[in-house]
């Protein structure tokens, strides 16, 4: 019997998939294993542990692995990719397949085929396969110049949104749930420590964002919906690009994953509306899909 494993190496956590060709046997979630984000001691602990939860979870030993696919943001950069190729290769049997962490995420709603695919975490892009294989990208340009409808720029802009309200006498939820959340007496507190530097965790406000906005506040509701119009607008972007060299019969496919496509509703439901409205033949799939598993899928298709 055959044996693959899918690997999603997240910048803090990494998921494990172990399968056989038709169904999956097992799965763990480790640390961090890429380079860039921890030394090699704390990657190769992190990496060990997994390894040896996944294989007393399944009984298989990660020897008699086929192939492994493990996708990962920065596998152009030899710290990443050289450490990757070595550590696998001394404790996981088989051939190694490296790919983007978006291309593993696309494999995971089209399993090859063409599609777009919206995701918004702590940061966010918009990646696109065309009919004949080629990947395009829009957004993914981190938290200065990008990442629309992130958990960090949705609590940016929330702070932002926050003290405009103020200035213009308006009244906010917000304000009080985000002193009480970092344990602050007041705007004049909010305002030194939202400046410090380093800079606090912006995107920890996102489920307060959210809460917010389903109690019906107008500046929290405001600041999702304008996040999910930029991220539909780099959707449609996309889909533009790959309607170029598409037939005339294509039907864009949108796919979601991230935390916050995931668990806030209303920025997912205001990106699906847009895409509806500008496109009403788009077709966009239920649930978020798991980049995990298109790394075991592309394990198994080589």
């Amino acid at each position: 019997m055959a044996f693959y494993l899918g690997v999603d190496a997240g910048g803090t956590k990494t998921q494990y998939v172990l399968g056989d060709e038709q169904q999956v046997l097992g799965r763990v979630q480790g640390g961090t294993i890429k380079r860039m984000r921890a030394d090699a001691a704390t990657t190769t602990r992190n990496l060990d542990k997994a390894l040896s939860e996944l294989a007393a979870l399944t009984g298989v030993s990660l020897r008699s692995v086929t192939r492994t696919c493990i996708g990962a943001a920065g596998i152009t950069v030899p710290l990443v990719t050289d450490w990757m190729r070595e550590a696998f290769g001394e404790r996981v049997g088989g051939s190694l397949v490296l790919v983007g962490d978006v291309e593993i995420a696309l494999d995971a709603a089209f399993f090859g085929g063409s599609g777009v695919l919206v995701l918004a975490g702590t940061g966010s892009n918009v990646a696109g396969r065309s009919v004949s294989g080629r990947v395009t990208t829009a957004g993914g340009w981190g938290p200065v110049l990008a990442d629309q409808g992130s958990g960090h720029r949705i609590g940016v802009q929330a702070l932002r949104d926050t003290f405009l309200a103020l200035d213009e006498e308006r009244s906010t939820e917000l304000l009080p749930e985000i002193l009480g959340l970092w344990g602050l007496a007041d705007a004049t507190e909010l305002v030194a420590y939202a400046n410090k530097i380093p800079a606090p965790d912006f995107s920890a406000l996102a489920p307060l964002v959210a809460s917010c906005a389903e109690r019906g506040d107008g500046v929290a509701r405001g600041v999702l919906s304008r996040e999910a119009g930029e991220l539909a607008h780099l959707a449609l972007l996309v889909i533009g690009r790959l309607r170029r060299e598409a037939p005339p019969e294509w039907v864009p496919e949108v796919a979601f994953t991230g935390s916050i496509l995931e668990r806030v509703g209303p920025v997912r439901r205001g990106i699906v509306e847009r895409l509806e409205r500008e496109l009403p033949s788009v077709k966009t799939l239920p649930g978020v899909v798991d980049p995990a598993l298109g790394a075991l899928w592309r394990a198994r298709v080589g």
